[in-house]
């Protein structure tokens, strides 16, 4: 009969277990939009509407930036704005914004954004920091393209709510945050973090009785169980007193232009003879 090998142990040092490394779930640009088109979509973006019109300084003349999927809030915040830009990250993908208007929308990567330096004065950030590579890169870039005193406004998934725990609405999905990690981010990246606000306080429930009642819910929750809530809201503002430390990037993208000619070879130099 052959030997029968003993089973490694968890402990062992010299033969582990191989560790399974889930990727991180992410919405595209298909499922955003059609869980926003739905009754419970609508709902969502009701609550967090108050709660940001809680915390929303009016700021006449402002350069305002949506940066993840804001589209169903800018039109909403964009009324006094000089200009309003929509940036939809390349890995979620884009769709036209505004509607029935000069296109005002684009496509870009979060640690890179078409912007010069301390070029707007406020972005909302929703959809976006629980799904980018580096959290903490994407919070420089913003960092770099906000004006002296300019505002982020930045909307997580709570990692402790229930709407972080289901799949069916977009807020289960990417890297949810509690409210002492999304300080400590801010703080790392020369923010300092101002006012909080919460919303999603009703169960993400697609019952007919649950979302009739939606509003008592959101009222009761934001009294009684504010830690529990489905989203976090912050507004941040960019510190000028203390300098960030140069340091590379651990991400950078490679452009290739779709003209380039494929498979070209170099020639070789010609190879000298040896003198003697």
């Amino acid at each position: 009969m052959p030997a029968c090998h003993p089973r490694p142990q968890l402990c062992c040092p010299e033969r582990p277990w191989p560790i399974l490394v889930l990727p991180i779930m992410k919405s595209d640009i298909i499922a955003l939009r059609s869980f926003y088109a739905s009754t419970l979509g609508h709902l969502a973006e009701r609550s967090i509407g108050m709660a940001l019109s809680s915390i929303w300084a009016q700021l006449p003349n402002e350069r305002l930036v949506g940066l993840g999927y804001a589209n169903p809030w800018l039109d909403r915040f964009s009324a006094d704005a000089e200009r309003t830009f929509s940036f939809m990250p390349a890995s979620q993908g884009a769709v036209a914004w505004p509607t029935g208007g000069p296109a005002a929308g684009a496509l870009v990567f979060e640690e890179d954004l078409p912007l010069m330096d301390s070029s707007v004065d406020r972005v909302l950030v929703i959809h976006a920091l629980e799904h980018a590579e580096n959290p903490r890169e994407a919070l420089v870039e913003l960092w770099r393209v906000l004006s002296p005193g300019g505002r982020a406004v930045i909307v997580v998934p709570n990692r402790r709510g229930v709407w972080a725990r289901l799949e069916h609405t977009p807020f289960g999905t990417g890297r949810p945050f509690s409210r002492g990690q999304l300080a400590q981010l801010l703080r790392e990246t020369n923010f300092t973090p101002g006012a909080w606000t919460d919303a999603l306080h009703f169960p993400p429930s697609q019952r007919r009785s649950v979302m009739r009642s939606h509003m008592l819910l959101e009222r009761t929750g934001r009294r009684f169980w504010p830690l529990f809530s489905g989203v976090l809201i912050v507004e941040a503002q960019k510190r000028l007193y203390q300098g960030l430390p140069v340091a590379a990037r651990a991400s950078r993208r490679v452009f290739v232009p779709v003209l380039s000619p494929q498979g070209a070879t170099r020639q070789p130099a010609p190879r000298r003879e040896a003198q003697c």
